[in-house]
């Protein structure tokens, strides 16, 4: 039995000391909590709340991050039942330092094992002051999707109405995408588990596009995606990066898990476009085109009512 312990100490020793490395030099502030207690600490998490080289919040309660003693008795309650619930608890909520300033943080719990949901837990937390203050100007609200955080359709609208009748000579594309059987998700896991769902997805759309391309919200699960300088071959190429990445997206949140596919509609402006609501009726069409052949496909619109289907 002795031989055996010794020959496991080398991996245990190895694995702290991982887990060393990574709470000093993780870009997260992270720690992992026990019974509102801090059990680990990263570097970064003692940092963000006020604490250096002489001070750590390892060992101490964490209520002390919190403002009130109702805050931090709100929090664990509905972090219970999250986890009870086998969602993690991802929540914006004012904390403060160790100096007394206050500061809000984007706090994400997660169980250490979902079988144990009143257990160990851990939490990441980073500091959302300045994009929340950004969010509340009415400047923002009036062009993003809250949930998502994409354009909305009346900013969508505006930046296409730039390009509808322009002159110009750069092509303009459109791209109408829509989930596939969304509302199997909304009715099988519940409206909150979707919208994360939905945040997921358009987050995701974002990096498979450029910087100078606009990914909007609609509606529900509807999203459209400009594409300015882009013709209707390139348009094609884009929609089936953007359907085959959703088809490939597996959608996480807690012990939930699902895939969905998309359809994608294609139009490039044309003079027979003449105002941007025709624009989406053509993308909208496409797409229309695309969920009736089976979903997981892209249509292009074509001024004769025909589509080309690139394979999906």
């Amino acid at each position: 039995m002795h031989a055996t312990n010794e020959a496991q100490a080398p991996g245990s020793e190895t694995t702290a000391a991982r887990m060393r490395a990574l709470m000093v030099r993780a870009p997260s502030a992270l720690c992992f909590i026990d019974h509102g207690t801090f059990q680990v600490v990263s570097e970064q998490f003692n940092h963000l709340f006020g604490h250096g080289d002489e001070t750590d919040l390892c060992g101490q309660a964490t209520r002390g991050i919190f403002v009130s003693d109702l805050s931090h008795q709100g929090l664990m309650e509905r972090m219970g039942a999250a986890f009870s619930a086998g969602r993690p608890l991802d929540e914006e909520i004012e904390h403060v330092r160790r100096d007394g300033s206050r500061f809000w943080g984007r706090l994400q719990a997660t169980p250490v094992h979902w079988d144990q949901p009143a257990g160990e837990a851990l939490w990441i937390i980073e500091d959302v002051t300045a994009a929340r203050q950004l969010r509340m100007q009415p400047t923002w609200t009036a062009k993003h999707d809250m949930l998502t955080e994409l354009a909305n359709r009346r900013e969508f609208e505006r930046r296409l109405s730039e390009h509808v009748g322009s002159r110009r000579h750069e092509p303009v594309s459109v791209l109408w995408v829509d989930v596939d059987k969304f509302s199997e998700v909304v009715h099988g896991m519940g409206t909150e588990v979707a919208d994360h769902f939905l945040y997921g997805l358009g987050q995701m759309l974002v990096t498979k596009v450029r910087a100078s391309d606009l990914v909007a919200r609609l509606e529900t699960d509807h999203f459209a995606i400009l594409l300015p300088d882009c013709d209707q071959h390139y348009a094609q190429i884009v929609a089936d990066k953007v359907r085959s990445s959703v088809a490939a997206y597996r959608l996480r949140w807690g012990l939930h898990r699902t895939r969905v596919k998309a359809s994608v509609g294609v139009v490039q402006l044309q003079p027979t476009l003449e105002t941007v609501d025709a624009v989406l009726g053509a993308g909208a069409l496409a797409c229309t085109e695309a969920k009736a052949a089976g979903g997981d496909s892209v249509r292009v619109y074509v001024p004769v009512g025909t589509y080309e289907e690139l394979a999906g």
